[in-house]
């Protein structure tokens, strides 16, 4: 074996290993060729402990780097979700699309009721104007009825006119005696009564008919004015002597 080769008594060996079998880490470039057991080329190493391989401290520098590389990336990552990451854009998005939700169940429920009312307007007033053409035909039947001309069949046939009107809502109001109101009678004549305390239909000349809350034909009556005021006076009216010779 060279002298090159020998350090004082014994061989020297060179380590050619990748992987330090002490640390576990891939050796420098210049390390490989360094001989087993020294702490430099040609020297052995120290007797009072094992010497600390010289890529230690590149291995150590290599721990460190990657060290700084991994806080920067957890930095990069970190940023993001603080800013407003993937997980603060899909709440967002959520909150967005629940909102539009909730807005277009609100625009169909009140579509919906719009529709119902619209519906139901649309009926009645079909239902009403169907009622109105009829009602000459129900002034005829009360007029035979009055004059005792309604019997036999016809008698029968009116009858169920009637009921069947009044399925539809057709409703018959006007007695003799009621309070006037203008809103729903209608007075073709008037008087003066002592019978009575307030204007009051004293005759009923043609009935009213309504649907619901829809007049088809107000009640035509004679209406009776309380003869004295409140005040004992009386309402009539009084001509002088010298126009009525007149």
């Amino acid at each position: 074996m060279p002298a090159s080769e020998e350090t004082g008594s014994g061989p020297v060996i060179h380590d050619h290993r990748r992987i330090d079998p002490v640390t576990g880490q891939v050796r420098g470039k210049h390390a490989a060729s360094k001989p087993a057991g020294t702490t430099g080329a040609g020297r052995p190493a120290d007797a009072s402990g094992p010497a600390e391989p010289e890529d230690s401290k590149d291995s150590e520098d290599d721990m460190e780097a990657q060290e700084a590389d991994v806080e920067v990336l957890e930095g990069i990552l970190e940023e993001p979700a603080a800013a407003g990451g993937p997980a603060a854009d899909a709440e967002a998005r959520l909150a967005e699309r629940t909102a539009d939700l909730q807005r277009l169940q609100a625009e169909y429920a009140n579509y919906r009721k719009r529709v119902d009312r619209d519906r139901a307007a649309v009926r009645e007033q079909a239902v009403a104007s169907t009622l109105a053409g009829l009602l000459p035909v129900l002034d005829a039947i009360d007029q035979a009825r009055e004059h005792g001309e309604l019997s036999g069949g016809f008698k029968s046939v009116a009858d169920s006119l009637q009921a069947a009107l009044g399925r539809l809502g057709l409703v018959v109001y006007g007695e003799k005696g009621d309070p006037f109101d203008p809103k729903i009678h209608e007075a073709l004549t008037h008087a003066y009564s002592p019978d009575v305390a307030e204007d009051t239909c004293v005759e009923i000349l043609q009935p009213g008919y309504k649907v619901g809350d829809r007049i088809l034909r107000a009640a035509r009556v004679a209406v009776a004015e309380p003869a004295t005021g409140p005040d004992g006076a009386s309402n009539e009216a009084t001509w002088p002597s010298d126009e009525e010779g007149n």
